[in-house]
């Protein structure tokens, strides 16, 4: 994180120019629309075209395609994602026209220290259900909040939304330490694994990082701890942390626990007594946890179970989360942003007890890295489906040093499919698929375009 002079509070005036670089990112797309709102005047550019550059060009923010440092044009300050590095030629630019550069969460976090309760949702994964999670609360509250969440809400029809209430609720990531510029009032920890291995030492070297995030919360503030996961509890140990969880112990807990139809139903007691009853509208334990999270924050910040009951009813998921994407030859297509070998677990364990003829997994792969570290898990884990076909990895912000490829998982993977290009995956699945199948397009990158490839033909 570079040194600046002045924080960048003090550029959160009317007429400033902001330039944003990865402007198209999921957090970087609303923070575009949040400073825009505030009245500075926002510019920005990205690596590629995409749906967020062209939103944002149809909002009158000019976006650059590709990076170079005459892009800068006469702004005041640049703001970055974290995938962005100092070699990039408009970081460099700026560093040598003495214009401030500082991360995205800065940016963050200075827009968070205006709410008395900021909530945010950390976690190694989940972050993204949870947090939508929460805005359902508390929008069925009427607490009218400030969120931003990264992936798209079908309630907000975006990723984020500006509201006049006291809370703000934003999903936090752990990578790069982004977090630890946030300023939470509550700090919420889903899960703390192994991942992010290109920026973090190991998963000690996660949960310090963990440990600081949660450490931010003031006093009369509030940590809530997954008490089901190790790494969670690890990072939190000797805190008063509140916690949430399915097995015995947690202050907040899953009691009566059902499934209707597939989707979990139970009620939500918090220290042995009834706070609200929950019916899901998204499979899996997995999401009962997310639940038990979203209705803690609710809790300690003082929210009627009411209200709990009405977001979660209501909540159908967000984007890329499990989403249907239509029917093909008799199958149902359904797209998830899973990336890493617990979230695999959770959605491929869910997706196999819904009673589908086959599961067919068209996986991508995200970043080389990952893949390469934790490749062992990803093959244990993709077993799971009856049939894989594997998409090549998308690189994201790396470039292939490790010569890995996805071919190397499908080697390892009985029966699998190894695909070049996303028209060969889109291709491999127009031939396994039939009636009673289920198909997952599954990643964090644009493996979501072969089930559309799909359906534009269909």
């Amino acid at each position: 994180m570079m040194h600046n002079e002045k924080p960048i509070s003090d550029f959160f005036v009317p007429g400033t120019r902001a330039h944003l670089v990865g402007i198209g990112g999921v957090s970087m797309c609303p923070l575009a629309e949040v400073l825009r709102d505030k009245g500075l005047v926002i510019q920005g550019s990205d690596m590629s075209e995409s749906d967020t550059v062209q939103h944002l060009r149809s909002l009158g923010i000019p976006v650059a395609v590709g990076h170079n440092a005459d892009n800068l044009g006469d702004c005041d300050l640049v703001i970055r994602t974290a995938a962005v590095h100092d070699g990039n030629p408009e970081i460099a630019g700026a560093v040598a026209r003495g214009i401030p550069v500082y991360e995205r969460a800065q940016a963050w976090g200075a827009i968070m220290r205006h709410y008395p309760n900021a909530l945010c949702v950390a976690g190694t994964h989940g972050k993204t259900t949870t947090t939508s999670m929460c805005t359902h609360v508390f929008m069925a509250a009427e607490a009218d909040p400030t969120v931003m969440i990264g992936g798209t809400l079908p309630l907000l029809r975006s990723g984020y939304r500006v509201g006049q209430g006291d809370t703000i609720i934003l999903e936090s990531c752990e990578y790069c330490n982004s977090f630890l510029s946030f300023y939470p009032t509550v700090a919420v920890i889903l899960n703390v694994e192994a991942d992010h291995l290109d920026f973090f030492k190991d998963l000690e070297d996660i949960k310090r990082s963990f440990r600081r995030f949660a450490e931010l919360v003031p006093a009369g503030g509030h940590v809530i701890v997954n008490a089901d996961n190790a790494g969670a509890r690890d990072a939190a140990q000797g805190l008063d942390a509140f916690t949430f969880g399915l097995e015995p112990g947690a202050e907040c807990t899953a009691v009566n626990l059902r499934e209707d139809k597939g989707r979990p139903v139970f009620d939500i007691h918090v220290h042995g007594t009834f706070y609200a009853h929950a019916e899901l509208r998204v499979y899996g334990r997995h999401n009962v946890s997310n639940a038990l999270a979203a209705a803690s924050a609710a809790y300690v910040l003082g929210l009627p179970g009411q209200a709990v009951e009405q977001g979660l009813a209501s909540f159908a998921g967000a984007g890329r989360r499990f989403e249907y994407k239509g029917a093909f030859q008799g199958a149902e297509i359904y797209d998830d942003y899973a990336h890493h070998p617990d979230e695999l677990h959770a959605l491929l364990t869910t997706a196999k007890g819904l009673g589908y003829r086959r599961l067919i997994v068209a996986f991508q792969p995200h970043t080389y890295s990952r893949t390469a570290k934790l490749f062992d898990r990803f093959v244990e884990e993709l077993k799971l489906a009856d049939v894989v076909v594997l998409a090549e990895i998308y690189a994201a912000r790396e470039q292939n040093i490790l010569g890995i490829s996805s071919a190397d998982l499908a080697r390892e993977i009985p029966g699998s499919v190894y695909c070049s290009t996303l028209d060969k995956t889109a291709e491999a699945v127009r031939r396994l698929a039939g009636p009673g199948d289920l198909i997952l397009t599954v990643g964090a990158g644009d493996i979501y375009r072969a089930g559309e490839k799909l359906l534009a033909k269909d």
